[in-house]
């Protein structure tokens, strides 16, 4: 089985493409994934994605790329959020709000497509195949430009992040970056659309990064390691899939979920440990001021 996915599935252009955007996928979501963690904007991803599949739905009825009605979607989505969140007791149900208008309005423009129906399946679940040279570009394009935005605001966000009462005070342009950072964040999970799909992104944006907090607190270690973790899962789902022919996302959400749960079983065994430790140290020092 190895041999007939290395020497004919992976040599198939449209396989080949998969796999470049794959890689480029894994590097965007692990580098904005601990920063969406730490800023606790899951929900916000969730949201965001089902525009993202609105605006999939209207380019695939227009016919042009699905790419471009995704990315259209998701910064729409990006600014209605920033626009609508003001204040952080509304950031749930405004979420929730758009999440169900987007789905709706989605569900709505997927019903007039009379098209192949794998390609309205593809938009909530991922298809490789819909990844062309056109799309690759674009997904290239669109993720240089997000991350030559993030390396000049990366610093102040991951202080507005960690604290963003002190990084207010400190004279961190907050209404600044919270609103860009919504919108690298819509760019790339419209760039997940075509490969997991609307549903399921949230198993390559969040969980790789949400893997990487479980065993580090260092934000750099983290981000590595969420690349990392964010890489096997999308290639490894890809290559997996060619196989039985079935859904990208299944395989990216189960390598994702077993990283996760290891690396939960990972950070639990070191936190034992160090609290044991501290348990021993404390009776050492309480027998020594016993003694004297």
């Amino acid at each position: 089985m190895s041999d007939y996915i290395s020497t004919t599935l992976l040599l198939l252009p449209f396989v080949s493409s998969a796999l470049i955007a794959a890689a480029v996928l894994g590097v965007l979501a692990g580098v904005l994934g601990p920063l969406i963690v730490t800023r606790n904007m899951a929900f916000s991803v969730h949201g965001t994605s089902e525009l993202a599949l609105t605006g999939g739905a209207a380019a695939l009825l227009a016919g042009i790329n699905v790419g471009y009605g995704s990315l259209v979607g998701a910064i729409v989505a990006a600014v209605i959020l920033g626009l609508l969140t003001r204040k952080v007791s509304e950031h749930d149900s405004v979420i929730g709000a758009v999440l169900a208008f987007g789905l709706g309005v989605g569900v709505l423009l997927l019903s007039f497509y009379e098209g192949n129906s794998a390609n309205k399946f593809g938009l909530l679940i991922g298809q490789i195949a819909s990844v062309d040279s056109g799309s690759l570009v674009l997904l290239v394009s669109a993720a240089v430009g997000v991350l030559v935005v993030l390396s000049f605001i990366y610093r102040p966000l991951l202080f507005a992040s960690v604290d963003s009462e002190v990084a207010a005070a400190r004279g961190v342009p907050l209404r600044v970056l919270s609103p860009v950072f919504a919108v690298l964040v819509g760019v790339a999970t419209a760039l997940g659309v075509q490969t997991v799909g609307s549903l399921l992104v949230l198993s390559l944006m969040i969980t790789p990064a949400a893997a990487a907090s479980r065993v580090t607190a260092s934000p750099l270690v983290a981000t590595v390691l969420s690349i990392v973790f964010a890489e096997l899962a999308v290639i490894g789902g890809i290559v997996l899939s060619l196989v039985p022919g079935k859904p990208v996302s299944a395989f990216v959400t189960a390598i994702s979920f077993l990283i996760y749960l290891l690396c939960r079983l990972v950070g639990a065994l070191r936190a034992r440990r160090i609290g044991s430790g501290r348990g021993m140290a404390s009776a050492h020092l309480a027998v020594g001021a016993a003694r004297t």
